[in-house]
């Protein structure tokens, strides 16, 4: 009799074609967050096919399936595909690119559901090998505050069923296709977005003394800021201030009457993270007023610092050795950006790892969320079935 992985390996090639068939599917016709309207209905007339039972409209465009597993009791295990698309105007050839000019999946999130629907199905073959259940967690708005993720564990995704653990798998085009990334504890950052309006007085640029002058209040704002890193934060606590738009409403001869800036700030540390707030609000407050000003400052809080489970992102970098060799397994450094898979670390334990999809020969190099962003498919080829191994494997550990 055939290996698990090598079972697994001939249902993956079975569902390839729909996979891609998928995903291009849903690349041609991205939707907002939370306008995952056609996604979701798609992704649940798919479960449907597969007798997979499931809901809809959770976090208003969610669907969420169970897989009861025949191999004896046990825990429920979690896994999540975003649904996804961003404001981007695709520049791209193929005959897949986008029909709705401004949305794009430039980050994946085309080949997560149409992976994820894969792996249910190969799932759905081999129920006699879950001892427990998986949880199919197909969530809206990853790309857009205050993430679904946090909406969905508001709605109670993470309590019902008595989850215990989650994986997520996410596209990276930094690696080659057939190869995966994985790291322990700290992975991702958290992230907050700026928002800064510097009050003044306007007046003639030729009368400079008879005003109050955000610009130039603004210009020594935005340097100080960068104090809050260089010498408010421990250096060897990885921290980014950005601020990245700034809105002068003047002329050349005009000085405006205020100044909005916005920005993004992100740590690796919850309790810095707090701190940094308080610094930012202080300096810019500071420096206003002492030239005459007033500053309003609002911090959106946007996603956690994400965190992979020592124990369980040990366990699948195991599994993910076993299915692909120890070769293709790379270990990732701290990432700047951010996700909202993050929210379901804090709740329970999780591991959130990389699937390649870089292939140079072809050209397919572009970084996420770039309108020229593609990836090669034959990552789909692999991440069927990779993510239902990892299932059953921790599934068969989580209930002991």
């Amino acid at each position: 009799m055939s290996s698990l992985p090598d079972r697994i390996r001939t249902l993956a090639e079975a569902v390839f074609p729909a996979a891609v068939a998928t995903r291009r599917d849903l690349h041609r016709h991205p939707e907002l967050a939370f306008e995952e309207v056609r996604t979701a209905a798609q992704v649940a007339a798919r479960l449907a096919a597969l007798g997979i039972a499931h809901t809809t409209g959770v976090a208003k465009t969610g669907v969420v399936g169970f897989i009861e597993g025949t191999g004896g009791p046990g825990p429920t295990l979690a896994l999540r595909a975003d649904m996804d698309a961003l404001p981007i105007l695709e520049q791209a050839t193929h005959d897949y690119a986008s029909l709705h000019p401004g949305k794009m999946h430039a980050c994946g999130h085309d080949a997560h559901t149409a992976s994820l629907l894969g792996t249910a199905e190969i799932l759905q073959q081999l129920r006699g090998e879950l001892r427990g259940r998986i949880q199919l967690i197909f969530q809206p708005s990853e790309e857009k505050s205050p993430g679904g993720a946090r909406v969905m564990i508001e709605e109670g995704v993470l309590s019902g069923p008595g989850t215990q653990a989650i994986l997520g798998q996410h596209v990276m085009p930094l690696l080659p296709a057939g190869t995966v990334g994985i790291r322990p504890g700290l992975y991702m950052a958290s992230t907050d977005e700026l928002y800064i309006t510097l009050y003044g007085k306007g007046g003639h640029g030729a009368q400079p003394h008879t005003t109050v002058d955000p610009v130039a209040i603004m210009a020594q704002v935005i340097t100080a800021l960068q104090q809050v890193i260089s010498r408010k934060n421990d250096p060897r606590r990885p921290s980014v201030l950005t601020i990245g738009r700034v809105i002068a409403e003047g002329a050349t001869n005009v000085i405006p009457e205020k100044v909005e800036l916005q920005g993004t700030f992100r740590a690796f540390d919850e309790t810095w993270r707090a701190a940094a707030h308080g610094h930012i609000r202080q300096i810019i407050t500071g420096i206003t007023e002492s030239l005459g000003g007033r500053a309003e400052v609002t911090i959106v809080e946007g996603y956690p610092v994400l965190v992979n489970d020592e124990a369980l992102t040990s366990r699948v970098k195991n599994h993910l050795q076993a299915y692909v060799g120890p070769e293709n397994v790379v270990d990732l450094d701290l990432w700047t950006a951010a996700e909202d898979f993050a929210f379901y670390t804090h709740q329970i334990p999780g591991c959130f790892y990389r699937l390649g999809t870089r292939n140079e020969a072809r050209g397919i190099v572009h970084g996420l969320h770039t309108p020229q962003f593609d990836i090669d498919e034959e990552a789909l080829r692999l991440s069927t079935g990779l993510m239902a191994y990892l299932a059953i494997e921790t599934l068969r550990e989580l209930a002991g």
